[in-house]
């Protein structure tokens, strides 16, 4: 069935110290604690954006596909999670990347080339997809930082890089399937010299 939690505070991390799920004790600073916290903070907001698209798909239904895609990452980001937590744990595998690959695919198809550089906006889940592919970056890169100092078996670091790649073409698909207009990056003026 699962780990069940009996008790929700320990007192053991209260001078600043927590455990991996190997028994170690490392500051809750450590590399690896700041990769689980990052990881952590993105299915989060990866829950929030799911809220908003279950609530948008009533009137726009294209966007169920989305929630069928996105849904299975937050359990995803939940075994990296538990992969950063104890290192010779491995449940990500190459099949859930190329069935983000796949998805990424088919949308840009369907979505065309990007003729310039967009900034999020335009409706609160096209910015919350945004917010998404954002912590997603801040989480490849504390992962990397770990990696550099104790390398991570498996594939949670090609994992994480392809979810952000989705995340921007999901923010891209959003704002089609919800008809509203992508907002486009004006360069400022040149200054006058």
């Amino acid at each position: 069935m699962g780990f069940r939690l009996s008790k929700i505070y320990t007192r053991t991390g209260d001078k600043g110290e927590t455990g991996l799920g190997d028994g170690r004790r490392v500051p809750k600073d450590h590399p690896r604690i700041e990769a689980i916290g990052e990881v952590d903070t993105l299915n989060s907001q990866v829950g929030v954006l799911l809220a908003g698209l279950a609530t948008e798909s009533v009137t726009y239904p294209g966007l169920n596909e989305v929630i069928e895609v996105l849904a299975p990452c937050q359990h995803r980001l939940f075994d990296l999670g538990g992969e950063l937590a104890m290192p010779v744990y491995q449940a990500l595998d190459t099949a859930e990347i190329e069935r983000l690959e796949t998805a990424i695919d088919v949308w840009n198809e369907e979505l065309g080339p990007l003729e310039n550089f967009i900034l999020p906006g335009g409706s609160a889940l096209i910015a919350q997809a945004h917010v998404c592919r954002s912590l997603a970056r801040s989480a490849e890169r504390r992962c990397q930082q770990l990696n550099a100092v104790e390398p991570l078996a498996g594939v949670g670091l090609a994992y994480i890089n392809r979810l952000s790649d989705l995340l921007f073409v999901v923010a891209r698909l959003i704002a089609k399937r919800q008809g509203v207009a992508e907002i486009l990056w004006q360069a400022a003026a040149k200054p006058e010299v």
